[in-house]
């Protein structure tokens, strides 16, 4: 069975909907959820993403609202942090390493942070039982591949294409894969340009994929209603799960 990873905004449109709606995608099928930390420059992220971040900060988005929604949605559902390398810098890897234990969230996504700098970082969270999750991009040689997986935990995040989140030009994965698979056991998930179309493709060789986008556009949607956006939300997870195990 191939894994559904799926990236909401905490706080976006609110904390308590951040809640409800991380419990509605544990019932619809989605395996893991990226928690995202709102962020001025998300350098990553495609404009979806970027503009629910936006909004999240202006309506007073701040860390212990993070902690807090984490403490009710990880007990059901395997979470990760996903933020920008910024506040875990001001704030101290420390803080977030305690606040993830007593939450139960398991582990951290920051894509950011390169190899050589993650090193001191990735032993204080393993130390600690929690993962920080490598990326592999398409255009990482074969050698870099090996230093990169060398450590990996939980899963590999492989780059579909290298860019920003929510596109989905077209890339083939197929021998960068192998290269993975040579060096490592640790499961592998693409992501960047997943969406319903793309799902079924892109999941082929992998063991699970990464939505983010879809998930949100759906949320910024103002013409529907919260309830309504949790409903179509729940749907398209559990059309992706369907497809991508097809």
């Amino acid at each position: 069975m191939k894994n559904l990873v799926a990236y909401i905004t905490t706080g976006y449109p609110s904390l308590n909907f951040t809640v409800d709606l991380a419990l509605a995608l544990a019932e619809s099928g989605v395996d893991t959820l990226e928690l995202g930390i709102p962020f001025s420059d998300p350098v990553a992220d495609g404009p979806t993403i970027e503009r629910a971040n936006l909004y999240s900060l202006q309506s007073g988005f701040r860390l212990n609202h993070l902690f807090e929604v984490s403490k009710q949605i990880a007990p059901h559902i395997d979470t990760l942090w996903m933020g920008y390398f910024n506040p875990f810098y001001h704030k101290g890897i420390e803080l977030f390493v305690d606040e993830a234990k007593s939450s139960g969230v398991n582990g951290f996504i920051i894509p950011d942070l390169p190899l050589e700098e993650a090193r001191p970082y990735k032993k204080i969270m393993q130390d600690s039982g929690l993962a920080l999750i490598d990326f592999v991009a398409p255009t990482d040689t074969k050698s870099r591949i090996e230093e990169l997986v060398s450590n990996s935990d939980k899963f590999i995040y492989l780059v579909a294409y290298a860019g920003i989140t929510g596109s989905g030009k077209a890339e083939s994965l197929d021998g960068i894969i192998a290269d993975i698979r040579e060096f490592t056991d640790t499961s592998v998930y693409v992501g960047f340009g997943v969406d319903e179309h793309t799902a079924k493709d892109k999941a082929k060789g992998v063991d699970g994929v990464i939505v983010g986008s879809a998930f949100v556009k759906i949320l910024l949607d103002d013409s529907i209603d919260n309830s309504t956006k949790i409903s179509k939300i729940s749907k398209l997870a559990r059309e992706i799960k369907e497809k991508i195990n097809e």
